[in-house]
């Protein structure tokens, strides 16, 4: 059962903040150096009584001759790969881009289920401007500001949403799923036509 979220985008447009908010601890570190996330890094969310596996990934750079962007690059498709959900972030504050364009197209032949989160959306000029990102193609798009946090329930609620169930067989005794496999047989007839008899 793959309860897996991954956030992609290219550099510097709060991957890491974002993954940091959603497991509540700083694990990414966050510079505004491009190219400080290179792993992939994990973390566990929970909400509202679920719980998912949260990838992050460095910034993810098409076609790049740089050692180290090809590293990430290759880091990132592994992530895509691994998660049910990926939550592609852009930049609210630099509009689409060229790195936001080649993001897209990627995440389009993967068929993953993708939701397009524009983040450092914080004042009102900010909120109007959203609009724009959809012309990246995705009709899931949500805005938030991950230093601040605002917008994260929403999204949340969302990526638990469309997650596999989670099966509480933890809290089953053995002797309880045993019982859920035996298959169930009712006996049903009119009055005195000897059903009881069938049981003994």
């Amino acid at each position: 059962m793959n309860r897996t979220v991954a956030i992609v985008g290219r550099p510097n447009v709060g991957k890491s903040t974002l993954f940091n908010r959603l497991i509540g601890e700083r694990k990414s570190i966050i510079d505004d150096i491009s190219g400080v996330t290179r792993d992939r890094i994990y973390g566990e969310v929970e909400w509202n009584g679920a719980t998912f596996d949260l990838i992050d990934t460095g910034g993810y750079v098409d076609n790049s001759q740089d050692v180290f962007e090809k590293a990430i690059k290759e880091q990132v498709k592994i992530a895509i790969d691994e998660a049910r959900v990926i939550l592609f972030v852009v930049d609210v504050m630099t509009g689409i881009t060229s790195l936001d364009e080649d993001v897209a197209d990627m995440l389009r032949k993967s068929k993953k289920d993708v939701l397009l989160i524009v983040n450092k959306v914080d004042n009102n000029k900010r909120l109007q401007e959203v609009a724009e990102f959809y012309g990246l193609g995705f009709a899931d798009l949500y805005s938030l500001s991950s230093i601040s946090g605002s917008g994260t329930g929403e999204i949340l609620d969302e990526v638990v949403e469309r997650l596999p169930k989670e099966i509480e067989d933890a809290e089953l005794t053995a002797e309880q799923i045993e019982e859920m496999k035996i298959p169930k047989v009712a006996i049903i007839g009119q009055p005195n036509v000897g059903k009881s008899s069938l049981v003994n």
